[in-house]
């Protein structure tokens, strides 16, 4: 026989799953704006039906169902979209700082503008002609100076500039760093709290947002991925564990196998360190180094992970796989070097200073050596000479180049002619200026004059301008690829984080209806109890009582 009080058990049970997954929805609600928070609901299932299997079992019509249990409270989550948003994320951190610095280097180098370097450079060349049209006047050659002075400066500023990025750059870097081992340790933390509570059969879904918010965040700075270890004892069937998280790279072991590189495993976590060629921190604020003047820090070496078990890895930039990341996208920008020191470097960043300081020494080592065979103007406290320099030839870089002092002081000196003594000459003024179109060839003969260029000039057979034109030209290619594949990465992120949104994200409506929902199953569940309080009452004080 059936208990005459199991109808109250049953819609006992009724009443708090319904009302555990009220709460549940009033936890949603309350949550709609909280950034990683997914949605939770509140997993239902029948209990055991009445009568159990047995040969001493009762024989009745069939099962009589005993009510309903909350087996668990879930979050909505799907891995592999969060897989997919990770790696559009990964690629988007990469892209988005590789167009922030091309950017910031197409603001310093400012072309085509009238403020630039080819200006510059076409405002120098133009007075030169006009000195080789009046090389007797004066204001002529004054203006031809003050044009090469400031072709000189142009160098220099945009030479000081783009250093300045650079170690703002490297100081990204120091502070992504501490970034990432700030994240690495949050999430170490969660694990621990997760794997103290999920052997006793809870399932802490808030932890496990905050700790994929963490995920999502790490990898917006580095290429890793994820692997779940259930935690053991008495975990709920949907406990998630605790995170195991490696770092990709192209790296092999002895067996040829990816080597693994763990990050984070439980409660444990590696920290990492990104080190120059003098085994210093990269931050940033490097004093330049003294055997290479033109580079202005000391370029990335290699990531060190100190690893969970004490020891470490090293990893070099070519090692990381194609998407790398915020972090290794600053390190391309900022540079390092190949082979461990500073002699072989890479990065968009020195590239383009060694190519500046390229043209700066060609041009400086090619006016000089065609400017030293002209002659002066002369007068009779000082008579017209050739053998005179007109640039400062001692640092030949971008960052050093300027005019000598004795030229400043004496426009004069500027050596216009082509036979000594000969005031109105400016044949080789003319000859000065027409360097501009002139391509120049290492070891080559200068056009009009028996005057040979240097063997390590490196312009190979392009013009001062054309040369600083094609840098342009390929630094607004670079530029235009790296805002179309931000642009194109930030549309495939997008799409994924709405399919991502569309299943885990809280929707007002959808709550309001589920509260409705088990707000009417609530109210069933307590009017049962009141129709079964009922008919106990009839049974209890309206039976035996015939007659009366």
């Amino acid at each position: 026989m059936r208990s005459t009080f199991m109808g109250l058990e049953t819609s006992k049970r009724g009443l708090f799953t319904q009302q555990s997954a009220l709460y549940t929805t009033g936890h949603n609600v309350a949550n709609a704006n909280t950034e990683g928070y997914s949605r939770q609901r509140v997993n239902m299932s029948p209990t055991l039906g009445y009568p159990g299997s047995g040969l001493n079992a009762p024989m009745t019509a069939g099962f009589i169902g005993t009510g309903v249990k909350a087996d668990s409270v879930q979050r909505i989550r799907d891995e592999f979209i969060d897989r997919q948003y990770r790696q559009e994320t990964n690629k988007l951190g990469y892209w988005e700082s590789k167009a922030s610095a091309i950017t910031q280097m197409e603001d310093i180098m400012s072309e085509p503008s009238e403020y630039g370097l080819d200006e510059a450079f076409r405002m120098f060349w133009s007075a030169l002609q006009d000195v080789s049209t009046n090389p007797e006047d004066t204001a002529a050659r004054k203006a031809a100076v003050q044009r090469a002075i400031h072709l000189a400066d142009s160098f220099n500023y945009i030479d000081t500039q783009l250093k300045q990025i650079q170690g703002n750059l490297g100081n990204e870097i120091k502070v992504s760093v501490e970034q990432i081992n700030s994240i690495l340790e949050q999430i170490a933390d969660l694990n621990k709290e997760i794997q103290a509570v999920e052997p006793n059969g809870y399932v802490p879904n808030d932890l496990y947002d905050q700790r994929d918010l963490l995920v999502d965040q790490l990898s917006e700075y580095l290429p890793v991925s994820i692997e779940r270890v259930p935690s053991g004892g008495n975990a709920s069937k949907v406990a998630e564990g605790s995170y195991k998280i490696t770092l990709n790279t192209n790296l092999k072991d002895m067996s040829g196998k990816p080597l693994e590189i763990v990050l984070v495993d439980g409660r444990n976590y590696a920290t990492i360190q990104a080190l120059d060629t003098e085994g210093k921190k990269v931050d940033g604020d490097e004093d330049n180094d003294a055997s290479n003047p033109s580079l202005a820090y000391f370029p990335f070496d290699k990531l060190v992970i100190n690893k969970i078990d004490g020891g470490t890895q090293e990893i070099k930039q070519e090692e990381f796989q194609e998407f790398k990341g915020k972090l290794l996208s600053l390190i391309d920008s900022y540079g390092y070097s190949t082979d461990g020191t500073n002699q072989s470097i890479k990065g968009y960043y020195p590239e383009m200073l060694q190519n500046l300081d390229k043209l700066a020494s060609a041009f400086v080592q090619a006016f000089n050596e065609v400017h030293e065979e002209g002659y002066t103007l002369g007068n009779s406290s000082a008579p017209s000479k050739n053998g005179i320099k007109f640039f400062d030839d001692t640092g030949l870089t971008a960052g050093t180049i300027k005019v000598w002092d004795e030229i400043i002081a004496d426009p004069n000196l500027l050596a216009a002619s082509s036979v000594q003594g000969e005031e109105g000459n400016g044949n080789w003024a003319r000859i000065l200026a027409n360097l501009q179109s002139m391509p120049i060839v290492d070891g080559g003969t200068v056009t009009g004059t028996s005057v040979t260029l240097p063997d390590s000039l490196g312009l190979d057979g392009a013009t001062f301008q054309s040369f600083y034109q094609g840098l342009i030209s390929q630094l607004g290619v670079d530029g235009q690829k790296a805002n179309l594949l931000k642009t194109n990465t930030e549309t495939i992120r997008l799409t994924v984080e709405n399919n991502r949104a569309s299943m885990s994200s809280v929707s007002l409506d959808e709550e309001m209806t589920d509260m409705i929902r088990f707000q009417q199953a609530y109210n069933a569940n307590a009017r049962m109890i009141t129709v079964i309080d009922e008919t106990l009452d009839k049974i209890i004080n309206g039976m035996g009582r015939v007659g009366l």
